[in-house]
C-alpha cells in the first residue's frame, strides 16, 4: 500500500509540478506527517525531491526528472483518456484504480501529449446513462465482477416478477448497455443474460469452472442483442401523423421504428400524412399511442383503435367524476 502511495506521490509531482504537503495529503487521503515521511523515503531512495519554504514553496522534483512513456502517439493518448468511464469504473470498484492508471500515463507522457490528453479530459465527457434515468442500484456488481475475473461459480437470488428464484451461475462477462449492467453467464449448460440490478443476493463459491472454448464476449453480445431485437413481438400499425409527430413518435417507439416507417401518401395541405410503422410490444402500444393524440391518430388495426378509445373514455370518466 505504501509503495503504491509513493508512486502516486511521485507522479502527482511530475504531472502538476510543485504541491504543498497539505495538497498532497488531500490528494492521497493521508496526513501531512505521512507526506513528510514519504518525501524523506523518496529522497533516501535517490529521487531528486526537495521542499521549498515560504508562501510560494512546496514539494518539488528537480527540473527535468521524468519517466517517459515511449511509442505512444497523440491519438493513442487521447483514446486512453476518452475511454475511461468514471461512473462504471466506480460501480465495479475500480474508480481509484482507473484514476491512478490515468495519472501514471499522464505523468509519463511527453509534455505535448500530456497537454493534449489533459485538454481532452477538460472538453469531453462520456455519460452512459439515458436521460431521466437514475442509475440502477447494483450492490452485487463487485461480487459478480470478481467471480467473472476469477472464473468461479456464484449463487444468486434473482428477481423475476414478484418472485425470487435461485440460480447457480458460471459468469463469463459483464456488459454495460445504455447505463444498465448485465452479466452473461452459463447456467444449466445454457448461456443466459441477467440484469445485475435484479440480483437480490450473490454468494461466491470456491468452485471454479472452465470457460467455453473460443468464447468471444463482444461477438456473443452483438449476436444476442440482434436476436433479441428480431424476436421482440411487433405489430404493424397505420397512423395519420402531422409534421410535428416525428419527434414524439421517436421518443415513444424508438429511432428504428420511425426510420423504417413507410410513407403511404404525401402530406396534405395541413401537413398530415398516413404512415405504416412496426412497433414493439403490442400490449403496450395503446397506452403509448394515447399520449400521442395531439400528433397522431391510429387508423389500423381496428382492435387497437378500440383499446385506445377505451383508455381515453376511462380517463375522461375518471377526471370528470370530481
Amino acid at each position: 500500500m505504501r509503495a503504491s502511495r509513493l508512486v502516486n506521490l511521485l507522479l502527482l509531482l511530475q504531472t502538476r509540478g510543485g504541491l504543498t504537503a497539505e495538497e498532497l495529503a488531500g490528494e492521497l487521503e493521508v496526513s501531512v506527517r505521512t507526506i513528510h515521511r514519504d518525501v524523506d523515503a523518496l529522497s533516501a531512495a535517490g529521487i531528486p525531491i526537495y521542499a521549498e519554504r515560504g508562501p510560494l514553496g512546496g514539494i518539488r522534483l528537480v527540473e527535468g526528472y521524468r519517466t517517459r512513456l515511449t511509442g505512444m502517439t497523440a491519438d493513442e493518448a487521447e483514446a486512453v483518456f476518452l475511454s475511461g468511464l468514471p461512473g462504471p469504473a466506480a460501480e465495479l470498484g475500480l474508480g481509484t484504480v482507473v484514476a491512478a492508471a490515468r495519472l501514471k500515463i499522464l505523468a509519463a507522457l511527453p509534455a505535448e501529449l500530456r497537454s493534449r490528453a489533459s485538454r481532452l479530459v477538460e472538453r469531453f465527457h462520456l455519460d452512459a446513462t439515458g436521460w431521466f434515468q437514475a442509475g440502477e442500484a447494483v450492490p452485487h456488481l463487485g461480487v459478480l465482477a470478481e467471480a467473472v475475473w476469477e472464473g468461479r461459480r456464484v449463487q444468486i437470488q434473482y428477481r423475476r416478477g414478484d418472485d425470487a428464484v435461485p440460480r447457480i451461475l458460471e459468469p463469463l462477462g459483464l456488459v454495460l448497455k445504455a447505463g444498465v449492467w448485465y452479466v452473461v453467464a452459463r447456467t444449466d449448460g445454457q448461456l443466459r443474460t441477467y440484469r445485475v440490478s435484479r440480483v437480490l443476493e450473490a454468494h461466491p463459491s470456491d468452485e471454479s469452472f472452465d470457460r467455453p472454448d473460443g468464447f468471444d464476449l463482444p461477438a456473443w453480445w452483438a449476436e444476442s442483442s440482434a436476436a433479441y431485437e428480431r424476436e421482440t413481438p411487433r405489430v404493424d400499425i397505420v397512423v395519420k401523423a402531422n409534421r410535428e409527430a416525428f419527434g414524439p413518435l421517436t421518443d415513444m417507439f424508438g429511432t428504428r421504428t420511425v426510420r423504417e416507417a413507410v410513407r403511404l401518401e404525401e402530406p396534405d395541405a395541413n401537413g398530415w400524412q398516413r404512415l405504416r410503422l412496426a412497433v414493439d410490444w403490442p400490449e403496450e402500444a395503446a397506452s403509448r399511442l394515447v399520449g400521442l393524440a395531439p400528433f397522431v391518430e391510429l387508423l389500423e388495426p381496428a382492435a387497437l383503435r378500440g383499446e385506445i378509445l377505451a383508455i381515453a373514455n376511462g380517463a375522461v370518466e375518471r377526471y370528470s367524476a370530481r
